[in-house]
């Protein structure tokens, strides 16, 4: 019931549609470059409100208790 926040998603392009993109490129003989993007999901806004408690080491000693609601993605947040 709702939303199964353990389940994560990669998109990624199928591979008929990559194989279509070099055959074209190449009978156009056009140059193609690739690149790794590993944090674009870190840089999108958070859809549903996410709260966190200070990390160990890392406590506010005048708001022990505070939690903190992110307004952007953490590394392996799912």
């Amino acid at each position: 019931e709702g939303i199964d926040f353990e389940e994560s998603l990669a998109p990624v392009a199928r591979i008929e549609a990559i194989r279509i993109f070099i055959a074209n490129a190449a009978s156009k003989n056009m140059t193609i470059y690739q690149m790794d993007v590993k944090t674009a999901v870190l840089n999108d806004e958070l859809k549903e409100k996410v709260y966190v408690s200070q990390p160990e080491g890392f406590v506010d000693p005048d708001h022990p208790t505070h939690v903190y609601r992110l307004n952007k993605a953490l590394y392996r947040l799912k």
